[in-house]
C-alpha cells in the first residue's frame, strides 16, 4: 500500500495526479488524510520546484496612497510587491551575505572608495528593452537626488561621484566604505528603464512578475515574466496575488478558509492557535526587525532630553517581550543594533525599567499634563495593547500617556515620521551604517526621531571610513550609547518576523532580514498541487 501511494503522490508532484483523487484513492486505502498530506510534501521537495496555478498571499500594510515608484515604498505591500516585480543589482542572502543579481560582478579599490559594478548582460525589461549600465547609474542618479523624496537617499549621501564605463557602473564615494554593496541591496533601488526618471511609478523592471493589477490598498497582481533572466530560481507560479487584509483576524480567517495560502504578521497572541489550525505552518525567524515608539527630537514637548528619558524609563521592555512578543522576540536598549549585526558591541548598559528615575527626569523637564502617543493597529502587530500597557507603566510613574488610535489607513502617509510621537517598526538593515544613515544621521529622509546631531553624523561618517575592524566597532558602540541617551528612540524589544503558510506552498526559506523571506516568498515560493 505505501509503495502505491509514494506512486501516487509522485505523480501528483508532477501535475499528473490532481490531490483530490489521491487524498480519495488514500482514503479507500484507509490512510489518514494528515499522514497522505505528508506524503505529498515529501514528493513534492523531492520533485523540486513546481511551475502554474496562482500563489496568493494576505497582507497587512496596504494603503489607497500607495504608488509603484519604489522611491515611496514604505511599507510591507509595497516592499513585497517590489520583491516580485523588481530586480536589483545585488540582493541578500539568508546568512547575511550578498548575491549578485544585475551586477555580474562587484570590486573595489584597495582603499574602498572606488566601486564598479559589472552590468550582466542578457536582462530584459518588462518592456522589452534591454537592462544596460546607463539604467543603472540612471536608477541611482534619481534615489540620490532630494526631489525624489526616496527612502534611500539616505544611504545614497556619500556618493561623490558616478559613472558608466562601457559596461560597468564606477561608484567614487566621498570617504572609503567597505559596506557599499550592501547598499545597494536597499529595496528602494529596484533598477528601472533609465532609473524611472521617466515614469517612475510604471512598475517596470527586470523581476519574475510583470504588474497586471495595482489597486493600492486593495490587491496588486502580476503575470510569470516569459524572459525573466534567472527562471529556474524564481517565478514559479504563473501568476501571484497580494490582498490587503489589514485586519489580523480577517488575515487569519482567509487562510482558515483557503482564499490565501501565504500570510504575513501573525499576531503572537494567536501563533498558538494558528499552530492548530490543520494544513498550516508558523514560519518565524528572528533578526533585525524591531517594534519603537518614536520622538520628534526638535519637536515640543520632546526637544527637551529630560522628558525624552523620563519616558524611556518608564517603559517596561521585560513586560512588553512577554506580553506583546510571548517570547517572539528580545528586549531591546533604545538603540536600533542587535546581536544580528556584525560588530555589535554587548557591553551597553540594558536600560532598566525605572518608575523613580522617570519620575525624577519628568519633573525636571518642566513637563506639565499628558503626552499624546498615537497608535494604529498597523505599526505593529500588538501595537494597540502595547501602548495601553506602556500607559499603565507610565502611570506608576506619574506619567499620564494619552493614547490616540489613529486608522490604519493614512498612517503611514499623514502620522509616521510626521507626527511627534508614535509607534512604528523597522525591519532592520544589513549593516549598522545603513541602519543609521537610514534613519539617524541629519540628512536622512526617513530620520523619524529627528535626531539632528553633527557629532553623530561625523561619526558615522568616520566609522565607514574605518577599516580597522576594532575601532570601527568602538565608533560604532559610541554611536549606540549617543542614540540611547541624547535621541528619541524608544526601542523596548526586537521582533521576530512571524508569517504563516498553507501545506500548499513549498520552497519557503527562512530569510532573517524581513518577513515573508526578505519579501521574496511569492517570487521563490511554488504551489505543491
Amino acid at each position: 500500500m505505501s509503495e502505491e501511494l509514494k506512486y501516487l503522490s509522485h505523480r501528483v508532484a508532477v501535475g499528473k495526479l490532481s490531490r483530490r483523487d489521491f487524498l480519495g484513492r488514500a482514503a479507500a486505502l484507509g490512510v489518514t488524510a494528515s499522514f497522505a498530506n505528508t506524503l505529498l510534501g515529501g514528493a513534492a521537495k523531492a520533485a523540486g520546484p513546481q511551475k502554474g496555478g496562482i500563489i496568493k498571499a494576505g497582507m497587512q500594510g496596504g494603503e489607497a496612497t500607495n504608488s509603484l515608484d519604489p522611491a515611496s515604498f514604505l511599507s510591507q505591500v509595497p516592499f513585497t510587491f517590489g520583491k516580485s516585480w523588481g530586480e536589483y543589482l545585488v540582493a541578500l542572502t539568508p546568512d547575511g551575505g550578498l548575491e549578485n543579481r544585475i551586477a555580474e560582478e562587484v570590486g573595489a579599490s584597495d582603499d574602498a572608495k572606488v566601486w564598479t559594478f559589472k552590468i550582466r548582460d542578457g536582462i530584459e525589461f518588462h518592456n522589452g528593452k534591454s537592462v544596460t549600465a546607463d539604467d543603472v547609474l540612471a536608477t541611482l542618479e534619481r534615489h540620490s537626488n532630494e526631489d525624489s523624496k526616496s527612502g534611500a537617499l539616505g544611504i545614497m549621501k556619500g556618493i561623490e561621484s558616478m559613472k558608466v564605463d562601457g559596461n560597468d557602473v564606477v561608484v567614487t564615494l566621498k570617504e572609503a566604505n567597505a559596506d557599499l554593496p550592501y547598499l545597494m541591496a536597499d529595496y528602494h533601488l529596484i533598477i528601472q528603464p533609465n532609473g524611472g526618471k521617466d515614469k517612475p511609478d510604471a512598475g517596470i523592471s527586470a523581476g519574475p512578475y510583470k504588474v497586471t493589477v495595482n489597486e493600492p490598498g486593495v490587491r496588486h497582481g502580476g503575470e510569470r515574466f516569459a524572459n525573466y533572466w534567472q527562471g529556474d530560481k524564481m517565478g514559479f507560479a504563473d501568476q501571484i496575488e497580494i490582498i490587503v487584509i489589514n485586519d489580523a483576524t480577517a488575515r487569519t480567517a482567509a487562510m482558515q478558509g483557503g482564499q490565501v495560502h501565504l500570510i504575513n504578521r501573525v499576531e503572537p497572541k494567536i501563533v498558538d492557535l494558528v499552530k492548530r489550525v490543520p494544513g498550516v505552518t508558523i514560519q518565524n525567524v528572528s533578526g533585525r526587525g524591531h517594534y519603537v515608539f518614536i520622538m520628534h527630537c526638535n519637536t515640543a514637548p520632546f526637544d527637551n532630553n529630560d522628558l525624552r528619558m523620563a519616558l524611556k524609563y518608564a517603559m517596561n521592555r521585560e513586560e512588553m517581550v512577554e506580553k506583546i512578543l510571548r517570547g517572539y522576540g528580545s528586549v531591546g536598549n533604545d538603540f536600533p543594533i542587535n546581536a544580528a549585526y556584525p560588530l555589535f558591541s554587548d557591553d551597553v548598559e540594558q536600560r532598566p525599567y525605572d518608575p523613580d528615575k522617570a519620575a525624577f527626569h519628568f519633573k525636571k523637564s518642566g513637563h506639565d499634563g499628558p503626552v499624546l502617543l498615537r497608535t494604529s493597529d498597523v505599526a505593529f502587530p500588538g501595537a494597540v495593547d502595547a501602548a495601553q500597557l506602556y500607559q499603565q507603566s507610565c502611570a506608576k510613574a506619574g506619567i499620564t500617556i494619552d493614547v490616540k488610535r489613529e486608522p490604519g489607513d493614512g498612517y503611514w502617509s499623514e502620522v509616521w515620521n510626521k507626527q511627534p510621537f508614535c509607534e512604528s517598526y523597522w525591519g532592520g538593515r544589513p549593516t549598522q551604517d545603513q541602519m543609521y544613515s537610514t534613519a539617524y544621521i541629519s540628512t536622512a529622509d526617513w530620520n523619524d526621531t529627528r535626531f539632528l546631531r553633527p557629532e553623530f553624523d561625523k561619526l558615522i561618517m568616520e566609522a565607514r571610513a574605518q577599516l580597522d575592524e576594532t575601532k570601527r566597532k568602538a565608533m560604532y558602540r559610541d554611536a549606540a550609547v549617543m542614540v540611547r541617551d541624547e535621541g528619541g528612540l524608544i526601542l523596548p524589544m526586537f521582533n521576530d518576523f512571524i508569517d504563516a503558510s498553507t501545506d500548499k506552498i513549498d520552497g519557503w526559506e527562512p530569510h532573517p532580514a524581513a518577513e515573508l523571506m526578505d519579501g521574496y516568498a511569492l517570487a521563490k515560493c511554488w504551489l505543491t498541487a
